[in-house]
């Protein structure tokens, strides 16, 4: 689809969540890329409106800061609220963050927060835009998982069930859209050179196959009309074809195997 194709289909207005960083960072710089015009949202206000005054100045774009929260219980209504007078035909709902160890030394404040980040609120942000989507007759959501959603990844039991949720919301929502003009994809990426890996104590430098934010949201825009789930790195489809392919017990337990090494 060629940009202005696609700014055609999925404009003129995109939102990204967790757009001050990685990869929502960069699928609004993509999008804009597109010409497309953008509500940017995340907690960093001076990182949005950093970004904002790049993307204005090099793609001549309309950029609208939405500071949010995404741990709150209102935070998906603020969202919608902020974005009512647009026609917002694209959701990319990226925003997450998950943790790694063993599920008993895990703070219950943060389990409960990467609930309502990675579940609850794009729950809330889909619920609340399918209906302008259908009501304008084309659109799109984009869903931003990971391949820890495929399986219940030892060491990340909160992260993987947190994911596993978001894959099962877009496979039902891409079945449920299909006839309405609406493309939903949830993209499920590996290894990411983002600030992720580095929150979690763990050094990007020692990761393989490690993919830039901006390849794998590039990839995933090409990719959104092939839903319902899109991997974007080769190893990744391969290594999780494989696993999953195992008798699940000896799967998670050679995921476990390897997460405690």
């Amino acid at each position: 689809m060629k940009p202005d194709e696609f700014a055609i289909r999925y404009g003129p207005v995109a939102l990204v969540t967790g757009a001050s960083s990685g990869i929502g960072r960069a699928f609004a710089e993509c999008l804009a890329a597109r010409g497309m015009d953008l509500v940017v949202v995340a907690r960093r206000t001076q990182r949005l409106e950093e970004l904002a005054t790049q993307l204005r100045r090099k793609y001549t774009v309309n950029v609208t800061v939405c500071p949010a929260d995404l741990a709150r219980p209102d935070a998906a209504q603020t969202i919608l609220d902020a974005t009512a007078p647009l026609d917002v035909g694209l959701l990319v709902s990226n925003a997450g963050f998950g943790f790694k160890g063993a599920f008993d030394g895990g703070d219950p404040q943060a389990m409960a927060d990467v609930l309502m980040v990675n579940c609850h609120t794009p729950m809330l942000l889909a619920r609340g835009f399918v209906p302008r989507l259908r009501q304008r007759g084309r659109g799109g959501i984009l869903f931003t998982s990971s391949v820890e959603g495929l399986i219940g990844c030892p060491y990340s039991a909160t992260y993987a069930a947190s994911k596993a949720f978001v894959n099962s919301l877009g496979e039902a929502l891409w079945a449920e859209l299909a006839a309405d003009g609406i493309s939903v994809l949830t993209l499920c990426p590996g290894a990411t050179d983002t600030e992720a890996p580095r929150l979690q104590g763990i050094d990007p430098a020692t990761l393989r196959h490690l993919m830039s934010p901006e390849v794998v949201a590039a990839l995933a825009l090409d990719q959104i009309d092939n839903g319902p789930i899109y991997i974007p790195s080769e190893h990744y489809r391969a290594s999780f074809g494989q696993l999953l392919a195992m008798p699940r017990r000896d799967a998670l337990l050679a995921m476990a195997r390897s997460m405690k090494r």
